[in-house]
C-alpha cells in the first residue's frame, strides 16, 4: 500500500485537518493507481456512515428557455434551439412526483427550475407545490428546491413553505469557472448559498466534472466546499455530453477517473453526504456499484432533468446486492443526524473572497 496515501487516510480518519498541499501531493499517486485511495475512502465512509445509503429524487418545475450560458446544459442559452422544449409542471404533477419518490424510498424530493433567478410567478408556484406536498399526505420526503439565485426575501418564502434544503452548485473551481459560465459569477453563487443558510435551509452544493477542468480545480472545488460553504449534501455530477450543447464533443471521463474524484471528495469532506447524480449511468457503465466503495453515501434515483437514469428497481437491487441499507437519515460518527448541524451553523458571508 502506498504510504503517502495511507498517511493522509489515517489523518482523515483521526479527524485531523488536512491541507491543500497534502491533497495535491496525492493526485499523481492516485492517477497511477487509484485502488489505495479507494480503500481509504471506503474506510472513512464506513467509519462515518456505516453501510447506509440515502436516496434523492428530482423533478422539473420549469424546464428550458434559460438565459444563462452554462456550457454543459441542454437548457442553456448557448445550446442549439429546440433541444429542450419549455414546459411547466402543475402543483398536482409535483405532488404525484413526490409521492412516487417516497414510494421508491427517497428521503428527499427536489423541485428544479431553469433560469437565473425565480420570478414572482415561479416562487408562488413552488410555494404552492411545497405546501401541498407537505400537508397533502404522508409522503415522508424532505422538500428541496433548486431555482437559481435567491434574495433573502425569496429564501425566506421558500423556508416558510416547508423547503428544507436548497441546491445551488459551485460547479467547479473559482479559477476555471469563467471558462464554462460567463452570465453570472462565482460570488453570485456564494451569495445565494449565504441567503439560503440565513433563511434556515440546509445546503446542497457540489459540482460537475469532465468540463475540461484540471485535477487542481477538482481539489480546489472540494476545499472551497469544506472551508467556506460547508454543505450538508455534496452532489457530484459527471458530464453527459448532449448534442447541440457547447460541450457536445467533450471526451467522457473514464470510470476509474470518476471513482478517483469521488474518493478525493470523501477524504476532503469526510462528514458530508456525497451524492452521485448526473452522468452516473452513461459514464460508469458496469462500475456503478463501485461509487459506494469510493465513498458515496447517496444517489439520485429515477430520471434527471433532460436525460434518463437507470431504473429505480435496478438501483435498489444494486444497493441490496452490495449489502447496503437504504435509510431516511444518514448516521454520523456519533450516531446523530448528519443534517443536525446544517441550518444552525454559524452564518458567514460566503461571497467574501
Amino acid at each position: 500500500m502506498n504510504e503517502t496515501i495511507a498517511h493522509v487516510g489515517r489523518r482523515v480518519l483521526a479527524g485531523e485537518h488536512v491541507n491543500r498541499s497534502d491533497f495535491l501531493s496525492l493526485i499523481a499517486l492516485a492517477r497511477q493507481g487509484p485502488h489505495d485511495l479507494l480503500y481509504w475512502a471506503w474506510r472513512v465512509r464506513k467509519n462515518r456512515f456505516g453501510r447506509a445509503v440515502r436516496l434523492c429524487s428530482i423533478a422539473a418545475g420549469k424546464l428550458g428557455a434559460c438565459s444563462e450560458d452554462c456550457k454543459w446544459c441542454a437548457q442553456s442559452a448557448d445550446s442549439a434551439p429546440g433541444i429542450t422544449a419549455p414546459q411547466r409542471a402543475t402543483s398536482g404533477e409535483m405532488q404525484a412526483a413526490a409521492a412516487e419518490a417516497s414510494k421508491l424510498g427517497a428521503a428527499s424530493f427536489g423541485i428544479v427550475n431553469s433560469g437565473r433567478t425565480p420570478t414572482a410567478q415561479d416562487l408562488d408556484e413552488i410555494v404552492q407545490a411545497a405546501e401541498a406536498i407537505r400537508t397533502g399526505g404522508d409522503h415522508g420526503v424532505e422538500i428541496c428546491a433548486s431555482l437559481g439565485e435567491l434574495s433573502d426575501e425569496s429564501a425566506a418564502k421558500l423556508a416558510a413553505a416547508g423547503v428544507k434544503r436548497y441546491n445551488h452548485n459551485l460547479e467547479t473551481s473559482r479559477r476555471f469557472y469563467g471558462q464554462v459560465v460567463t452570465t453570472h459569477s462565482y460570488d453570485d453563487r456564494l451569495a445565494t448559498l449565504a441567503a439560503a443558510r440565513r433563511a434556515g435551509m440546509s445546503l446542497c452544493c457540489g459540482g460537475i466534472f469532465g468540463l475540461g477542468e484540471t485535477w487542481q480545480d477538482r481539489v480546489d472545488l472540494a476545499l472551497s466546499l469544506r472551508d467556506r460553504v460547508q454543505p450538508d449534501v455534496v452532489p457530484l455530477n459527471f458530464l453527459h455530453p448532449i448534442p447541440g450543447t457547447p460541450l457536445a464533443g467533450a471526451e467522457p471521463l473514464k470510470p476509474m477517473e470518476i471513482l478517483t474524484i469521488i474518493a478525493f471528495f470523501r477524504l476532503i469532506l469526510p462528514e458530508a453526504d456525497l451524492k452521485v447524480a448526473g452522468g452516473r449511468e452513461v459514464n460508469l457503465h458496469s462500475l456503478q456499484s463501485w461509487i459506494f466503495y469510493a465513498g458515496a453515501t447517496s444517489i439520485l434515483i429515477g430520471n434527471y432533468l433532460t436525460t434518463v437514469g437507470q431504473s429505480p428497481q435496478d438501483d435498489l437491487q444494486m444497493i441490496a446486492d452490495l449489502g447496503l441499507t437504504v435509510v431516511r437519515e444518514l448516521p454520523c460518527g456519533a450516531g446523530e443526524s448528519c443534517d443536525a448541524a446544517g441550518p444552525s451553523r454559524q452564518i458567514r458571508d460566503l461571497s467574501q473572497r
